[in-house]
């Protein structure tokens, strides 16, 4: 699944795909060869995912800090495209007491398992393949982990993506969403405002959505409340999103 993608290097700015921004404009979405990012890339993903990892340490462990994995209660997380993993293997590090389950494309959850073991946390951290549109994703979690995916598509599907998170969340569970979040006027930050672009140059419906977007999105979708939070010196920003209790 999308969402491997971390910082401000993500698969969907590859240059080629910039060939076509006139197009792009004119279409409102990809007018090379991407797009459909609903559809498993093995080759690119597994060597994306490998390449990404170290760059989500300080993201990573803000995440795992603001949801408070060093009080060591037990918890059940499910990380969502979760890419090289190390989302939810941080958590992991952190709380001695908390179970991974993570959900990619069959291929890429091979980097995934791979850090686990690296990590120390393999007989913690359990995986399930496929789209997280349609694969099973078990239930009963305290949080669900959604990391750099919802900017590749489009509200409805953001929507759809995030009832799916809604349905297998305990009562008063949270939804933990890493974004890029510009601003309401749309130009400023400048690396999240811009990121509007990259998602049109590349993908079939995808933008970067304000906090105001994403808090609609994530009611609609059955969640009470969202908080957005900044992370110190990057670009993107975390949405907490409670499920009543």
């Amino acid at each position: 699944m999308p969402g491997v993608d971390d910082g401000i290097f993500v698969r969907t700015s590859a240059p080629e795909e910039f060939q076509f921004v006139e197009e792009a404009v004119r279409k409102g979405g990809a007018a090379g060869a991407g797009g459909d990012n609903t559809k498993p890339q093995d080759e690119y993903w597994v060597a994306f995912a490998k390449s990404m990892a170290p760059l989500t340490i300080p993201a990573a462990a803000f995440l795992a800090q603001l949801i408070g994995a060093p009080e060591g209660k037990a918890c059940k997380v499910l990380d969502i495209a979760a890419g090289h993993g190390m989302y939810g293997i941080t958590i992991a590090k952190q709380n001695p007491n908390a179970q991974i389950v993570a959900v990619d494309w069959l291929a890429v959850l091979e980097v995934a398992k791979e850090n686990a073991r690296a990590a120390g946390v393999a007989s913690r951290y359990q995986s399930r393949a496929g789209s997280a549109f349609d694969a099973d994703l078990g239930e009963g979690y305290d949080f669900v982990l959604l990391t750099n995916i919802f900017h590749h598509f489009d509200k409805p599907t953001c929507e759809k993506l995030m009832r799916r998170a809604h349905a297998v969340l305990k009562p008063g569970g949270k939804g933990v969403a890493l974004e890029f979040v510009p601003n309401e006027d749309r130009v400023t930050p400048q690396t999240a405002a811009s990121f509007s672009l990259v998602m049109l140059a590349n993908t079939d419906a995808g933008d970067a959505y304000t906090f105001a977007e994403y808090e609609k999105m994530f009611r609609n979708a059955g969640f009470t409340k969202s908080t957005l939070h900044l992370i110190p010196e990057m670009p993107q920003q975390v949405i907490v999103s409670e499920k009543a209790g």
